[in-house]
């Protein structure tokens, strides 16, 4: 037998090879869609930033930037953690695969649940989008009419990058349960490897929205904070 009839390879492939780089350019393709829709949410946000920037500015300083850079941190060392899980599948290396692709998982629970950290205090001080929502801060000042449109903004962007954190920790555990039953090697690794790619990709979102949402104009109405 052909050293490529690997268990993995399906019919309609003629060898490992090709398996792995059609579901490669797959990944790719499906990323591509995924970057035209957070493109067109970034496309929003420049666009009314730049229409209302102080009131952006203002709005952006009630967000606790202390949590963001904590996120930020834990989502790096995700990625970290996710590429060591890449290199131990390539090397055939079952328990070290295992271990960091549930790093890997912890890591953006982490982060999911500072970001619910995050939501909870918005919803306490009636900082979400709405017939109720609340135009004064917690130092008493009043936000501008349209901190609306950055709260809409950041809820849209950072509740859609959560959710894709959701699917992605769910391929990991996915993982972590075929990486236990050795389902993984030298010659079979795509999966591991494409959902890499995956993490990377939510992980670059996030390194966007940071400074997009907590960052910038900061300067401009940040004087009182």
């Amino acid at each position: 037998m052909h050293k490529d009839h690997h268990p993995a390879l399906l019919h309609h492939f003629e060898t490992m090879q090709q398996q792995r780089e059609t579901a490669t350019l797959g990944m790719w393709v499906f990323l591509t869609t995924e970057i035209m829709f957070f493109g067109g949410l970034f496309v929003a946000y420049i666009v009314y930033r730049g229409a209302y920037p102080e009131a952006f500015a203002e709005a952006s300083n009630d967000l606790d930037i202390r949590l963001g850079a904590f996120n930020t941190v834990v989502l790096i060392g995700s990625s970290l953690t996710m590429a060591m899980a890449v290199y131990f599948s390539q090397i055939g290396k079952r328990m070290p695969l295992v271990l960091f692709l549930i790093l890997t998982i912890i890591l953006g629970t982490v982060f999911l649940g500072v970001k619910a950290i995050e939501y909870h205090h918005k919803f306490e001080t009636g900082h979400v989008p709405g017939p109720n929502f609340n135009y004064t801060e917690e130092n008493g000042q009043i936000l501008p009419r349209q901190a609306q449109l950055f709260f809409s903004l950041y809820f849209a962007m950072t509740g859609l990058h959560a959710f894709h954190m959701i699917i992605g920790i769910g391929l990991l555990l996915v993982l972590v349960w075929q990486s236990w039953r050795n389902k993984f090697s030298v010659e079979y690794n795509s999966p591991v490897e494409l959902t890499g790619l995956y993490w990377h990709f939510v992980d670059i979102v996030w390194i966007f929205l940071f400074p997009l949402l907590y960052l910038i104009g900061r300067h401009l109405q940040g004087g009182h904070h």
